[in-house]
């Protein structure tokens, strides 16, 4: 005898669907009990905050007397009234104290009572040019040629003789040429010496050399005494060694 089936309760007709439900069921728990947490439990402390309810004071309020506010400005009319004068006042009259051109012309001065003096110049000329050169003691009564060799050797004798090397400049090892200008005035005089040298030293010590010159004889240009300026090298050197 065979059994006979109901096709409408056929089981493995649905079977794919309730896998499905049934899958997703089982994820479902997996998920949760993955996902499911615990916690350690420790021992938590209440203490009890007592909150005391704060006493406000009441301040009292005070009323100040204010003075009143000052009254609004009045403006003030003022009455201008004009009065004649009746007092005739008197100018006063100022007299001027310059004196005039006539008062203070008292003396009339001629042409004829002034002089006009003529002030000489000093005229300066150099060695070179002059007409006669300025004569050294020694060089009197020579040409005018030699004149002039015998005043040059004589500045080179003056030199030679009151030279001297002075220390500091030895001991720094200073050396070099010192340029001295000077000037022999109207009256013979040495005058207007100026330098320049290397270090203050020597152009100290060149000075003092020229300052020693005597007096001259002035040189002349046009028969008169003039200025004659006069330029002489002083060399500063030793020998190391």
């Amino acid at each position: 005898m065979e059994a006979k089936k109901n096709p409408e309760l056929e089981i493995s007709r649905n079977s794919s669907i309730y896998f499905a439900i049934g899958l997703n069921i089982m994820l479902l728990i997996s998920w949760q009990v993955l996902e499911y947490k615990t916690y350690e439990k420790e021992d938590i402390v209440a203490e009890l905050l007592e909150m005391e309810s704060e006493f406000e004071e009441e301040i009292p309020v005070v009323n100040i007397n204010t003075p009143p506010p000052p009254p609004p400005s009045v403006a003030v009319q003022e009455s201008i009234q004009i009065v004649d004068d009746i007092e005739e006042i008197e100018e006063t009259v100022i007299e001027s104290t310059e004196t005039s051109q006539e008062e203070a012309i008292q003396d009339v001065v001629e042409v004829s009572d002034v002089r006009v003096e003529e002030v000489e110049e000093e005229v300066e000329v150099a060695f070179a040019v002059i007409e006669n050169v300025p004569v050294f003691p020694g060089c009197e009564g020579l040409p005018k040629k030699k004149m002039k060799a015998c005043f040059q050797q004589k500045i080179q004798e003056h030199v030679v003789r009151n030279f001297e090397y002075p220390e500091p400049a030895l001991d720094m090892g200073i050396q070099g040429r010192v340029s001295v200008i000077f000037v022999i005035d109207s009256k013979g005089h040495i005058t207007g010496i100026k330098s320049r040298g290397p270090d203050k030293i020597l152009e100290e010590e060149a000075e003092r050399i020229i300052g020693l010159l005597p007096k001259m004889k002035p040189g002349t240009q046009r028969g008169k005494p003039v200025k004659v300026t006069y330029a002489v090298p002083i060399f500063f050197k030793y020998n190391e060694g």
